[in-house]
């Protein structure tokens, strides 16, 4: 594929890159490219056109290409920054509701994330190594989040205490996967009810050491 010109704004996206202060607008830019490939791959898969990515979020297709060479760098960035909010979210919430309240309200988080990731599938199962990397960052950000809202859910004694977090995060993400979008809200609840019956037994729970 090939690449356009220099555009506006290419000279704050490589100090993005090198790690050096980038001005606000190209900020703005990168955060705009971000959010139209999740919403493009969402709707029509990781193989849509770059362009159609661009003109969503603003900037050039030159623009999109200097960020992002290759079509996987930009998958594994989108793929990336939802990880880290979802795994973000999990300090917020238990800062601000009780424990098994953190814990319910961070599942519902996670279930959203699931559904969002939905157009990723097809490239994250793909076999392709330019992906290899990213089930690994999944587990390493996410597992240890939702491993202290568990914990502190099972010392209040508001949960049992024989769940692990990487179980339940992948029973969440087969309710979410196979939620059928006919149905809105279905994933959602299926989640609510998974977690209610992680409250069965929380009484008799023994914290774990």
């Amino acid at each position: 594929m090939s690449q356009e010109s220099a555009e506006p704004g290419d000279d704050a996206f490589r100090q993005a890159e090198k790690g050096k202060p980038a001005r606000a607008d190209a900020q703005r830019n990168l955060g705009a490219l971000l959010d139209a490939a999740l919403a493009v791959f969402a709707a029509s898969g990781v193989d849509a056109p770059v362009r159609e990515i661009a003109a969503k979020a603003g900037v050039g297709v030159g623009t999109l290409y200097r960020h992002f060479p290759q079509r996987a760098d930009l998958v594994g960035a989108v793929f990336r920054r939802e990880v880290d909010a979802c795994a973000d979210a999990a300090p917020a919430l238990a800062a601000e509701y009780a424990p098994g309240e953190a814990l319910a309200r961070w599942m519902q988080r996670y279930a959203a994330f699931i559904a969002t990731k939905r157009g990723l599938a097809g490239a994250l199962h793909s076999g392709d190594p330019s992906y290899s990397c990213l089930p690994d960052y999944f587990q390493a950000r996410l597992v240890p989040a939702l491993r202290q809202l568990l914990d502190a859910a099972i010392a209040a004694g508001e949960i049992r205490a024989d769940v692990e977090a990487d179980e339940l995060l992948n029973a969440a993400a087969r309710l979410g996967m196979q939620a059928r979008e006919d149905r809105p809200g279905h994933a959602e609840r299926m989640v609510a009810l998974l977690v209610d019956g992680l409250r069965y037994g929380a009484a008799s729970a023994i914290p774990r050491p």
